[in-house]
């Protein structure tokens, strides 16, 4: 198999040798690979998208000997529990970490905006942030920092998951078998990351949008109307 490497990637995180280096253990390895970069801060640099386009592959090989439905099923509950373990470190850790005084990085004002944005687009944000690298490792922090409603964040973080998981994984499955799409996976991962990122900021790009007409509108709104001048009547 010859799956070019991610090129933003050293070779000891790529998919395909952590795989191949994990052995027997490779399900279990994917599983703990995923649970880290959903719940814990530091596994943000984890490869999820191409670790789990990449099994998708291997399982298509062969290489990977289990079901397809199998796979999705567990790894989709490590991503759900990683979302779950990283909610909950924020809700009981953000809250002392940026009401601190004199904090000039954690301010609470941050919390503030965070809690007003996941209060109006929180169920969109943690489906859609499940598929772009990072987001996806700080949001799930964030909503627990701002108080998301614990039952809302946990359904839509379970929708996300089983979204991305099965996605990116079938994806694997039916298009790595595609001699261009298997020799040119580093591009492609990284122009659908671009393409999410994109979708994932439209709602937030829209709100500002929206924000600065009506504070425009009613600046003008506010603004002295000038007295209207009568002309004299012509016969």
């Amino acid at each position: 198999m010859t799956t070019t490497y991610l090129a933003l990637l050293p070779g000891w995180l790529s998919p395909e040798n952590l795989i191949t280096n994990m052995g027997a253990w490779a399900v279990l390895g994917i599983m703990l690979i995923i649970f880290a970069e959903c719940g814990i801060l530091l596994g943000f640099f984890l490869p999820g998208d191409t670790l789990l386009f990449v099994s998708g592959l291997f399982i298509a090989s062969g290489a990977i000997n289990i079901n397809l439905g199998l796979f999705i099923a567990l790894v989709s509950l490590a991503a759900f529990v990683g979302n779950m373990v990283g909610y909950w470190i924020g809700y009981k850790i953000g809250p002392p970490v940026f009401n601190r005084p004199n904090a000039k990085l954690l301010k609470r004002e941050y919390i503030e905006k965070s809690a007003a944005f996941f209060e109006k687009y929180g169920k969109i944000t943690i489906v859609l942030a499940r598929f772009v690298p990072v987001v996806r490792t700080v949001a799930t922090v964030m909503a627990g920092a701002s108080k998301m409603n614990a039952k809302i964040y946990t359904l839509y973080s379970a929708i996300g998951g089983v979204l991305w998981i099965a996605s990116v994984t079938i994806a694997g499955y039916f298009l790595g078998q595609i001699g261009f799409i298997r020799e040119n996976l580093d591009l492609i991962v990284i122009a659908a990351v671009v393409i999410v990122i994109c979708a994932s900021a439209f709602p937030a790009v829209a709100h500002w949008v929206v924000r600065r007409r009506e504070k425009r509108a009613a600046a003008e709104g506010g603004a002295p109307v000038p007295p209207v001048v009568e002309q004299p009547a012509t016969d």
